[in-house]
């Protein structure tokens, strides 16, 4: 069966709105000002910045204010609690497996964290299993995570193809096995230089679906 390789966080699941929720939760329950929102996000980068260097820079801002235990708290299960799958990518989920494909998620970050989002949306009844970089000891766009998920699955990257978001992640992580892609560009302008995606799609539930319907 053919390989669908597929990142987890702001491609199957909108993960910045989900950790931008937690946030104004928790400025709004520590009486902090509102206006930081555009900061914890900057410094956050989209979960690319270490926890701990997300952490340190939150303590020095709120630490007067906040415990550190609280902060760790947030950057723990603020996302992770909150993250959910809409009905268009369960449907194209759905489509695919129901056509055959085999679906594996591939994904940069904790285990405990990822994993948590995987089960809280149900991800794990709708993929064949998941890779993720804590557990493999490799980060995309390194071959050897997107090798762990096809074993995983029971699959071979022969004919596979990678959704994702990052142009770096994965991108230039499908690139570096010989797949083909599909960049989740949520009406960005692709800029990437290294390496091109063989196409983009708006959303997750349309990269799928253009692959499924895409000739082997």
């Amino acid at each position: 069966m053919p390989l669908l390789l597929l990142d987890l966080d702001n491609t199957l699941v909108d993960r910045d709105a989900a950790f931008r929720a937690a946030l104004l939760d928790f400025l709004a329950e520590h009486g902090l000002p509102e206006a930081g929102i555009d900061w914890l996000m900057a410094v956050d980068a989209g979960g690319y910045t270490p926890r701990p260097k997300v952490a340190r820079a939150m303590y020095e801002r709120y630490g007067g204010r906040v415990a550190r235990e609280t902060v760790l708290t947030l950057l723990d299960r603020g996302a992770a609690d909150r993250v959910v799958l809409s009905a268009p990518v369960r449907t194209a989920l759905e489509k695919a497996a129901t056509a055959g494909w085999t679906l594996a998620i591939v994904t940069n970050g904790r285990t405990a964290q990822q994993e948590r989002k995987i089960r809280v949306t149900g991800l794990d009844a709708l993929t064949h299993g998941w890779a993720v970089s804590e557990a493999v000891g490799h980060k995309k766009p390194a071959p050897e995570i997107f090798h762990t998920a096809a074993v995983t699955v029971g699959a071979r990257l022969d004919g596979a193809w990678v959704i994702g978001d990052s142009p770096h992640a994965d991108i230039a992580g499908a690139a570096g096995i010989g797949a083909r892609s599909v960049w989740v560009s949520g009406g960005r302008p692709w800029t990437g230089t290294a390496h091109t995606p063989t196409r983009t799609a708006l959303d997750a539930a349309s990269a799928i679906d253009s692959v499924v319907g895409a000739p082997g």
